[in-house]
Formats: C-alpha cells, structure tokens, sequence
C-alpha cells in the first residue's frame, strides 16, 4: 500500500475511534460555520489529491504534486478577501478551493479535475497544465516550482499604491487590496525569493507603501534535502522592514487568527509581512515519490500522525463546530462526490493540434480609450527649450528619450524602472529629465537587482500599468531571464489569454563600443531571448526608427498585451558621422508623434539588385559604410532592415530581397545562436537567390583597442560582398 493510501486509512480508523491528535484547545474568532467550512476545503483538497493519484495510475491525469498536509492554507485563505491578488505554492489547492467558496458561482471540484485531466475544457489553462489559478478568484495562475513568482508578487503590492496617484485605465485590484505570495521552505532559499524578499524590506523602510503578505509553508523539507530546524524563524524574524508573525498550519483556528492579523496589519499599515505557517508534508514530493528512500520509516509516521485533517477533526469536535462522525461523514461523501465528478472529467475532449496548444501564446487584445496624443500646451511644458531642437537632426539616444517624453504624455499608465533611470537619467543619458518631466512615481529609481526590476514590471502589469523597465546592459539580463521566460510570457500560455502583464523591456546592448566595454558591457547575443514563444523582439538601428518603433511597441503592449523587449545599440546611440568626421550622416530629425513603424515592417534603402544585405543595428549603419564602397566597385546593392527580430517578419524579407542574385547576411551576434542561423534556413528554404552569411566569432568582446576584432566590420562586408557577388574573391 503506498503513502497515500495509508493516511487515507488511517484518517478513517482513527476517526471512527476518536484516536486524535493532542494539541491545543481551539482558540480565536473563527466562528464554527467558517470552520467548518475551512474543514470542507481542507477535505476536498484531499480527496482531489487522492483522486489525481488514481487519475495518474489510470493513465486519465498527467501531474500529480499535491497539497496534503498544507490543508492549513484553507484557513489563510479565509483572513484574506477574495479581491486580494495571490500568487500561490504549487501545494496550495486548500486556499483555492477556501476562496471558491466565498465566490457565488464556482464549480471548483469540475474545475479542478478538468485541469488534472488536461481537459480542453479546463477553465484556467484550457488544458495546458495542471495549475492552481482563476481570473474569478483572483489567482494568477503560475508554473513556478521555486520561488520566481515572488518578484511579481512585490510588483503587484507596490501598484496597489501607485494606482491610488496614478489610476490606469485597466486597474484591476482595489485600492484596499493586499497581495499574498505563498511558497515552501525550501524555495525561501532560492536566489529570487531573497531577492524579492530585499526588495520589499528595502521598499519598506523607505516608507513607500507596500500590501504585501509572504506566506511561507514550512513542511521541513525540499524534495529530499532537509531544511534545518529554525532556519526560517532565525532568516526571517529579525529582517528589516518586513513584519514577522508566526502560526500552526496543522491548527485552523490559530492559522486564521494569525493570517487575520498579519492581513490587517498589512492592509493598515501598507507595509509587508512574512508569515511562517508549520505544516508537514504527506506522500513524499510528487507521484513517484517514495520518502522512506530518504527519511526513516519513524520520520515518515510522525508527518502522517500529525495529519492536520485528524487535528481538524480534533479541534472542531472540541469547539462544538462539528461531532468526529460527522467530520467523517463529509470526508467520506467528498471522496464518493470526488470520484463522480472524476468519471465526468476525463471523458471530457483535450488538446490535439500544434495550433490548439499555442492558440493562447499570444494575449487577446484589449479595448484601449481612445488618444489623440499629447496637447501642444503639454508638449511645449514638458518639452521645454528642447522643442526648438527638434527642427535639428539629432543622436539616437535624444530621439529616444523624446520619443518617451511623448508616449508618457499620451499614455499615463506607462511607468518607467530601472537602476539610474530616474535622477541620473540612465547610464548612457537616455532618460534625462524624465523623472523631473514626471515624477518618481512613473520613473522609478529601483534598487541593483535585475530580477526585482522585471518583477515590479510584471506585478504592475498586473495591475492595468504599462511599464517599461530598463536593464543597463544585455548581459545583465541573465540575472533576471527567468522572469521573462518563466513568468511573464508564459501568463497568457498557462491561463488562456485571462490574465497577461505587458511590458516593453528596454535593454541596451550589443557591441561596438570603443572606449567602454568588454564582455559585460558588449554582449552580443540574443540567443537567450529569441527561443521565449510569444515574445517580440525589436533592434533599431537609427534615431527616427527608434521612436517609430518604440511607439509601436508600446502599442503592441498597451493594446495586445504583449510582452516587448527593445533592444537599443549602445554604440548607436550617440553616432553622428556615417563617413568621415562631421558629416552628420547618421542623425536624424525626430518623427512627429502619430508615425510608427508597425511590428513585421521591415526598411530597405536602395535599390540595387546585384545584392541584398539582410542586417539590423549596427550592422545597417556599418553596411551602410559599405554600399558606397560597394557603388564605387560596381556592385548596387540594397540594405534590408530587419528591425523586428522575432516574430520573424518572414514574408516581408522575401519580398524585399525579390529581383536580387545574391543575399548576404550581416549579423552582429555570435554565429552560434544568432538570427543569421534562422535567416539562412530561410534563404535556403524559400529563395533562389545564392546566400551567405558573416556573424561574430563565438567568443566574448575584448576591451580596448580589439573592441571589434570578433565583429562584422565595413572591410569584412565589403569582401563578403564582392566575393558572393563575384566581384573578388
């Protein structure tokens, strides 16, 4: 007989005898009716999860990591209203099925057994996994199986604030909301649960407001690996800005009394909590866990003789809520009910097709109000003296921040984030003036952590903001790419298209940088960002594309949901010359507000046939340099902007490469990895033009004067370019 069928038996036997658990008396302002209903909660989470098993076994159900022995959870979810946002542990199917009931209309036992089933049907993910969440309840369904949904979760709690001084249009949590967060013991350890947990002290005792709840579920142990005893208490109780409160999952009545108070103290106070709920875990990790492989037998049967519906069944009987047999007559009709509802569930249809599984990669769209963009009277405040520099062809990162200034005029849900955005205006003066044009609150300072800036991005996003982060450098995005990759593109995915966070992520990248760099500072790939489904990628490569596509981004967020990453050239951003010194040839003038340049859209400039140079950023500028040494050698060639990355606008680059002998790829990213990799196979597939490629070496940028030694240059695109085109060899 395998653990799960042991405490089920033993729950039965010592029921029927009256052979409870000692603890204490209950105690608190729980009353017996919400006991009681927090007991059915606590029930039907353990008929569900004896249900997946057999679901599993059977071959009808596919993931089987349950809640037992977290039931407690059902209690918490009862001190908090059904309008508070939790993002929750996988072990929490308690707290769900606990705000069910406090939600007129739910059907939480099909609805449930629809996702174990992977069932089409299933209201939360339409059959992509086995998930907690409902947009109805206000959980946000997640995967995560550390703690990555901790950041948002800040994210969240801080928007409730800043949606008081700044309504968006599409504000979806109430101004009295709180956020709770829940997560196992062991994931308290994890990277990003602590830097979330610093970030919202750090938050804290700066008295910004911050209705945050951390529920942390201590069963002891992760998987195998023991968590030592007092570790949370001792990491957790003394930390600064965060209020420590302490409860016994295993006892309903002290959890809620607890979770009550730390709930109130965090909606009064608008300041984050941690509370330390003791629970035990039944069954081992997941369905092909055997625990005594790791814990001794005596281990093992000490967790399932403090089994908390027996402590349940104890307390209700000594409050006068409920008699032990009646306790196990609802334990035994939920399993019949349970398994009824089962035989229903797996007949119902799944999922087939390719196009089926990927139909909610991309968001629904959303009724937007309609903007006739910023005033004049605005746009001359804001602006300034820099309204009469306009007239005059400028640099990259000054197109850039105009471009901002407008899109945060027009759309006052858009938020900026990011280390030095604020004060210092950005590393490379991209956002200047930006919080003195419109306050800290939309231009956030955020402390050096670049999964909390992605995580407030996210949780804001939550919310109806439109934020748009900032991380300094490429390479510092894989400190944080699980936030992109695990949580923010993935909502849509695993909910259906019910909830999304956009966002539009600038990231300043890329190489070329002659004075400034190394690999840190000159990351040339963007391997880690083109293998997310669903995300866009977008490169521009000179100022006026910049703002025309930095408005459609903010667009395609705003009005598609979509999650955006734009990415800026560093070395372009304060490029003035094409040729020689003082030629001005690569400033533009900026683009009036209502011109953008729309996703999939890609530039061409010239005309030439003897071949195509298929590029983006500072491949354009530097093949721009070589079409005229090209002219001057007898080859006409054209330049093909990529601009958008991903999707791979496929059908606009052959079009624009149609009438043309030959194509040659220029890509400044690493060869291993890069876009030339998808742009040959494209070439190959669908052209009956002759295709090469150049890329960077597979190595990392030196700092100094071989800044450029593993990078495409002029010199080396024109002797590609000769070669293919038969010019020289």
């Amino acid at each position: 007989m395998d653990r799960a069928q042991i405490v089920h038996q033993n729950f039965l036997h010592r029921v029927e005898a009256e052979d409870l658990p000692l603890g204490d008396l209950p105690n608190g302002p729980l009353t017996a009716a919400e006991a009681v209903s927090v007991f059915r909660a606590q029930v039907l989470s353990r008929a569900l999860d004896l249900t997946s098993r057999a679901m599993q076994k059977a071959g009808e159900g596919f993931y089987t990591i349950g809640s037992s022995g977290h039931e407690g959870m059902a209690a918490v979810a009862r001190a908090l209203r059904p309008t508070d946002m939790a993002f929750l542990h996988y072990r929490d199917a308690a707290f769900q099925i606990a705000r069910a009931d406090q939600v007129p209309g739910q059907r939480i036992a099909w609805d449930m057994l629809l996702s174990f089933a992977c069932s089409s049907e299933d209201p939360t993910s339409g059959g992509r996994h086995k998930v907690l969440g409902s947009k109805e309840l206000m959980i946000p369904p997640q995967t995560s199986t550390i703690a990555s949904h901790l950041p948002k979760a800040v994210g969240a709690a801080y928007s409730v604030g800043a949606a008081k001084r700044h309504k968006p249009e599409h504000q979806l949590l109430p101004e009295d909301a709180i956020v709770m967060c829940s997560f196992g013991d062991a994931s308290a350890n994890h990277s990003t649960a602590q830097g979330a947990f610093n970030t919202a002290g750090w938050t804290s005792v700066q008295s910004t407001p911050l209705p945050l709840l951390f529920v942390c579920e201590d069963n002891g142990i992760g998987i195998s690996v023991k968590t030592p005893k007092g570790w949370i208490e001792a990491s957790m109780a003394g930390r600064p800005g965060i209020k420590y409160f302490k409860a016994d999952g295993l006892d309903i009545y002290n959890a809620y009394q607890v979770a009550q108070e730390a709930a109130e103290y965090v909606r009064t106070h608008r300041k984050p909590a941690f509370l330390h709920l003791r629970t035990v875990r039944l069954y081992g990790h997941a369905g092909a866990d055997v625990p005594t492989t790791y814990m001794s037998k005596a281990e093992v049967e000490a967790d399932e003789a403090n089994d908390p519906l027996l402590h349940s069944v104890r307390l209700l009987a000594q409050a006068g809520a409920l008699r032990p047999e009646e306790a196990l007559k609802i334990y035994q009709d939920t399993c019949a009910r349970v398994e009824r509802i089962r035989a229903e569930a797996v007949t119902r249809p799944h999922l087939k097709t390719a196009s089926e599984v990927a139909a909610s990669l991309i968001p629904p769209r959303r009724a937007c109000a309609p903007t006739n963009g910023p005033s004049a009277a605005a746009r001359a405040a804001a602006f300034g003296s820099d309204m009469r520099a306009m007239e005059e062809p400028q640099p990259m990162s000054r197109l850039i921040n105009w471009a901002l200034t407008d899109l945060m005029l027009e759309h006052g849900e858009i938020v900026m984030m990011g280390e030095d955005v604020g004060r210092k205006g950005g590393v490379y003066g991209v956002s200047q003036k930006l919080q003195q044009r419109f306050g800290p609150d939309r231009v956030i300072d955020t402390l050096l952590d670049e999964q909390s800036i992605l995580g407030l991005a996210i949780g804001m996003g939550h919310n109806g903001f439109l934020p748009v982060p900032e991380i300094q450098f490429l390479a510092y995005l894989h400190n944080a790419e699980d936030q992109l990759r695990g949580e923010a593109a993935t909502l849509p995915f695993f909910s259906n298209g019910q909830f999304s966070n956009p966002m539009v992520l600038r990231i300043a990248g890329l190489g070329y940088q002659k004075g400034f760099g190394g690999h840190f500072h000159n990351d040339n790939s963007l391997a880690v960002l083109r293998d997310i489904p669903g995300l866009v990628i977008a490169c521009p490569s000179d100022g006026a594309e910049a703002a025309m596509m930095l408005r459609e981004a903010v667009r395609l967020a705003r009005e598609e949901q979509r999650v955006v990453v734009f990415v800026e050239p560093i070395a372009l951003y304060p490029m003035r010359d094409l040729h020689e010194g003082k030629d001005g040839g690569w400033m533009r003038t900026y683009p009036s507000p209502d011109r953008r340049i729309g996703l999939g859209e890609v530039g061409i400039h010239g005309d030439g046939t003897d071949l195509a140079i298929v590029t983006y950023g500072n491949g354009r500028y530097l093949s721009a340099q070589a079409q005229a040494e090209l002219v001057a050698q007898g080859v006409h060639a054209r330049i093909v902007d990529l601009r958008w990355l991903a999707p791979l606008p496929e059908a606009e680059l052959l079009q624009a490469v149609r009438g043309c002998e030959h194509v040659l790829i220029v890509d400044e990213c690493r060869i291993t990895g890069s876009q030339s990799e998808a742009l040959m196979a494209l070439f190959a597939e669908q052209s009956e033009a002759s295709t090469a490629r150049i890329a960077a070496s597979d190595c990392f940028i030196a700092t100094g004067p071989a800044y450029g030694a593993t990078l495409p240059s002029k010199d080396s695109i024109v002797k590609a370019a000769l070669k293919l085109a038969g010019g020289e060899s």
